[in-house]
C-alpha cells in the first residue's frame, strides 16, 4: 500500500491519477434514460425467447409441482390424525401410493395386458360399424378419412414427447416429474424462500401471501382429481362388473376400460368424453342392450363425479369456465402433447390465482393512494 492508500504494482503506486471519463457514457440524462428501457425491454424480450426455447423443461417442473402438491395434501391429512412429523408423514404417503400401485398391478396385470392386446381390434371394429351406419345414411365417409384424422391428431404432439418420444422417454419424464416432487414436498419452504430472495423486499410479502393461495388451490384442486379418478375407476368397473352378474353376459374388458376411466378422470372434459367413448363403442360389440347399459353407467358416474364428489371437495376454490378449460387443453395438447393435456387444469388455475392476487393487490394500492390524497386535501384545507 502506498501512503496515499493506494494499491502499488511493480512498485509504482496507481489509482492516484485520474483516468477521466468513461467512453461508454451518455452524457444526456434523456438518452441515457432511454437506453435503460431499450436494456430493460431487451432483456424482456430475452427472458420470453428463453422461456419458449426451455418450455418442455418449465412444463416437467410444473408437473413436478403439480405432484408435490399431491404429497403435500396427503401429508396434510394425516397430520390431522397422525401427530408425528412432516418426513414420517409423507413417507407413509408414498408407500400407500406404491403399494396401491403394486396391488393393482398384482391383481389386474394379466388381465389389463391381455385385455389391452385385444381392445385395438374391438374399437376398429366398432368404428367400422359406425361408419357403415353413417354411408347407410347417406354420408360420405372411409375409414382412410378417419385414419389420417387420427394420424394428424397424434402427429400434433409437441415437443415433449418429440424428445422423449417412446415409452422409455416418458418413463423418464414421470422419473423425473416424481422425484423432484418429493424433493420439493420434503422442503417447500427452502425453495419457495429461494425464488422470494431473487424479488425485491417490498413485494415478498405478497408473494409468500400468492404462494400460499396457489398452494392452498393446487391441494384442493388435485384432492378432488384424485376422489374423482379413485371413484369414477372402482365405480366404473363394479357397474360393468354386476351387468355379468346379473345378465351372465360380461362386459368385455371391464378391468380395463376402468383403469382408463380413472386415469383420464385427471383430465376434464376431454378425459370424460374419450372415457365415454372408448366404454360406448366396447359395450356396442356385445349388442345393444350392453352398449345402452354402458351410456347409462357412464352419465351416472360422470354425474355423480360432477355434481357430487368434485364439488364437495373442491367446492368453489378453482372456478373455471368450461370453455375456457376446453379451449386451454386443445392449445395445451397441440404445443406440448399428452403432458400439456394433462398439466393444462392446474396452469390455468394457478394463472387464475395469481391474477386474482395482483388484481387484489392493485386495488389495495388505490384504496390506499386514495386514502393518502385525501389526508394531504385536509391538511392543505383544514376546517
Amino acid at each position: 500500500m502506498s501512503e496515499s492508500g493506494g494499491v502499488e504494482q511493480d512498485g509504482e503506486p496507481i489509482g492516484e491519477e485520474q483516468v477521466g471519463a468513461s467512453p461508454t457514457r451518455i452524457a444526456s440524462p434523456k438518452l441515457r434514460f432511454e437506453a435503460k428501457r431499450a436494456l430493460v425491454w431487451c432483456a424482456v424480450i430475452g427472458l420470453i425467447i428463453l422461456c419458449i426455447y426451455i418450455a418442455d423443461s418449465l412444463l416437467v417442473i410444473f408437473g413436478a409441482l403439480v405432484f408435490a402438491a399431491m404429497i403435500d395434501g396427503g401429508s396434510r391429512l394425516l397430520g390431522r390424525i397422525l401427530p408425528i412429523g412432516r418426513g414420517l408423514r409423507i413417507a407413509i404417503v408414498l408407500l400407500l401410493a406404491t403399494a396401491f400401485l403394486l396391488w393393482l398391478g398384482y391383481f389386474t396385470g394379466s388381465q389389463v395386458s391381455q385385455q389391452a392386446a385385444e381392445f385395438p381390434s374391438i374399437v376398429n371394429e366398432q368404428v367400422g360399424r359406425a361408419i357403415a351406419w353413417l354411408r347407410s345414411k347417406g354420408f360420405v365417409i372411409s375409414q382412410g378419412d378417419i385414419q389420417s384424422l387420427v394420424g394428424q391428431f397424434a402427429s400434433g404432439a409437441g415437443a415433449v414427447t418429440k424428445a422423449i418420444g417412446g415409452v422409455f422417454g416418458g418413463l423418464a419424464t414421470l422419473l423425473i416429474i416424481v422425484v423432484v416432487g418429493i424433493y420439493v414436498a420434503l422442503e417447500p419452504r427452502l425453495y419457495e424462500r429461494g425464488v422470494a430472495w431473487m424479488l425485491p423486499e417490498d413485494n415478498r410479502d405478497r408473494f409468500y401471501d400468492t404462494a400460499s393461495k396457489m398452494a392452498y388451490t393446487m391441494r384442493r384442486l388435485m384432492a378432488g382429481r384424485l376422489v374423482g379418478m379413485v371413484f369414477e375407476g372402482f365405480f366404473t368397473y363394479f357397474a360393468l362388473l354386476a351387468y355379468g352378474l346379473v345378465t351372465g353376459e360380461y362386459i368385455p374388458m371391464a378391468a380395463l376400460l376402468a383403469i382408463l376411466t380413472g386415469l383420464l378422470a385427471f383430465v376434464p372434459n376431454v378425459g370424460a368424453v374419450v372415457s365415454g367413448v372408448l366404454m360406448v363403442l366396447v359395450g356396442f360389440s356385445g349388442g345393444a342392450q350392453m352398449g345402452i347399459y354402458t351410456i347409462v353407467v357412464y352419465l351416472v358416474v360422470q354425474n355423480i363425479d360432477g355434481y357430487v364428489i368434485v364439488p364437495m371437495i373442491a367446492r368453489k376454490t378453482v372456478d373455471l369456465a368450461p370453455a375456457l378449460v376446453l379451449a386451454f387443453q386443445l392449445v395445451m395438447g397441440i404445443l406440448f402433447g399428452i403432458l400439456g393435456l394433462f398439466l393444462a387444469d392446474p396452469l390455468l388455475a394457478m394463472i387464475k390465482v395469481a391474477l386474482e392476487e395482483r388484481s387484489r393487490a392493485n386495488d389495495e394500492d388505490d384504496e390506499a393512494a386514495a386514502r393518502e390524497k385525501v389526508g394531504h386535501t385536509t391538511e392543505a384545507h383544514p376546517a
